[in-house]
């Protein structure tokens, strides 16, 4: 079994292997990935990476194994305009749910919850397969993982 001693940003080629992970896989201290190649790779790091499309988690040896990012269902988000689209963020950070922000749109997972809720907004959802990369928080580092899609509000007070 290989051990992981880094994460290179971004990994430097050749790659003895590569994974494709989705967003939660991609900020693990510590787990077990099997690469396409079928080489066993523990990851085992001090702290959370970030991992991003075209990093390399470094082997103890030197060598590196490439990171790709696996698509997710997700849905993107637009609205009339960046007042509504502002709106439709608020609503989406008020329940806490990691959003990844770009040009005109927000991407989230894919939940009928939150998507008829946004519909509710007059926001519009289009449900893709991508890569996730959503924000990383106001104290850095990945983004929660709390998902308070269905109500489960955990005694948070908001507003």
């Amino acid at each position: 079994m290989l051990r992981a001693a880094a994460i290179a940003h971004p990994g430097q080629g050749p790659f003895l292997d590569r994974v494709t992970l989705d967003y939660d896989d991609r900020h693990r201290r510590r787990i077990m990935l099997t690469g396409e190649g079928g080489n066993d790779i523990l990851l085992d790091l001090a702290d959370v990476p970030d991992l991003q499309e075209g990093d390399g988690i470094v082997l103890t040896d030197g060598r590196q194994v490439l990171v790709r990012a696996a698509p997710e269902p997700l849905m993107e988000i637009h609205a009339d305009d960046q007042v509504h689209l502002a709106r439709i963020a608020w609503h989406i950070g008020n329940r806490h749910l990691a959003a990844e922000i770009g040009n005109g749109f927000l991407r989230i997972r894919a939940d009928h919850v939150i998507g008829a809720m946004v519909e509710g907004l007059g926001g519009h959802v289009h449900l893709l397969k991508a890569p996730f990369n959503p924000e990383g928080g106001a104290y850095g580092g990945a983004a929660p993982k709390r998902d308070h899609a269905h109500g489960d509000h955990h005694g948070d007070h908001h507003g």
